[in-house]
């Protein structure tokens, strides 16, 4: 079976109503099904966490990487991608594409390690996440584990927050963005879009260039001070790692800035370019292989 039929099966499987308050059933089964996908790699962990008197899970693959020397390990890369939606909507593309290509990197990545330990978490919670008035993320299944890694000092080479990844609209006029980023990048709602802070320009360009070699548009954005300056670059998981110190990338195709069916009940599977959502998951695999 190629990539392209694995990642349309487990979409089949992820979109449908999940929001973790109104529609537990989804909710739960979806969770069951992330957890026997990452259970043939490996045992998975669970990291509970409690948001409004109740308990949440985070699901978590851990991957060995190729040893730097046998006396020193390469620090982990976390990749991860939340499973929960808002009431109402089946949520395809917000965040079943995420999701599903995260099952992905956990097959390609479990078969043929890479350089670095890979840990792969399926968040909860994301949408019900917000931001405190000291400006930290917090809320959210990712904020509840970044301060758990805070806690424990754990260091990570980088996370990586797969958001929306599989709408595709190349009509001109279909891409806005926040004033004034439209001077500088594309009109057309066609690309990857890789947004991450400054110290990780590097591995922006890196997995930019290796989306574009497989095919697929791909643009990169650097943004100071944690996001602030431009609010809806910090709009997924990687902001609680922004907001803990750590270096963080979100991928995305840019959700409510090109997607007409975001937070909507039509965010269905059929919106979707089946086609671009396989070429950012081989462009990812291929980049996250070369990482250094």
């Amino acid at each position: 079976m190629d990539l392209k039929q694995r990642l349309q099966n487990h979409l089949t499987e992820i979109v449908r109503d999940r929001d973790p308050f109104l529609s537990t059933a989804g909710h739960f089964f979806v969770r069951q099904y992330i957890h026997a996908e990452l259970s043939q790699w490996g045992k998975v962990d669970i990291h509970e966490f409690q948001i409004r008197g109740q308990t949440f899970q985070n699901l978590i693959l851990n991957l060995p990487g190729l040893q730097q020397s046998s006396q020193r390990k390469s620090p982990q890369i976390l990749i991860g991608a939340h499973y929960d939606t808002v009431p109402g909507t089946p949520g395809a593309d917000d965040n079943a594409t995420g999701v599903s290509v995260l099952l992905e990197l956990a097959k390609s990545l479990a078969t043929q390690p890479a350089k670095h330990p890979i840990q792969l978490v399926a968040f909860d919670l994301e949408e019900y996440g917000f931001t405190g008035k000291d400006g930290i993320a917090v809320g959210s299944g990712a904020s509840a584990y970044a301060d758990l890694l805070r806690q424990q000092q754990q260091p990570l080479r980088l996370m990586i927050s797969l958001e929306m990844l599989g709408y595709s609209d190349a009509t001109p006029g279909s891409q806005r963005y926040p004033s004034p980023l439209e001077r500088f990048y594309p009109n057309r709602g066609d690309f990857i879009a890789l947004i991450g802070n400054l110290s990780i320009v590097p591995d922006l360009i890196h997995l930019s260039r290796n989306i574009r070699q497989v095919g697929v548009p791909s643009e990169w954005l650097p943004v100071p001070n944690r996001g602030r300056i431009v609010p809806q670059t910090r709009l997924s998981d990687h902001a609680p790692f922004w907001d803990r110190g750590y270096r963080a990338m979100m991928v995305t195709d840019t959700a409510m800035l090109r997607n007409p069916h975001y937070h909507k009940p039509s965010d269905r599977i059929e919106t979707l370019n089946l086609d671009f959502l396989t070429g950012v998951c081989q462009g990812l695999i291929q980049g996250i292989y070369q990482l250094r």
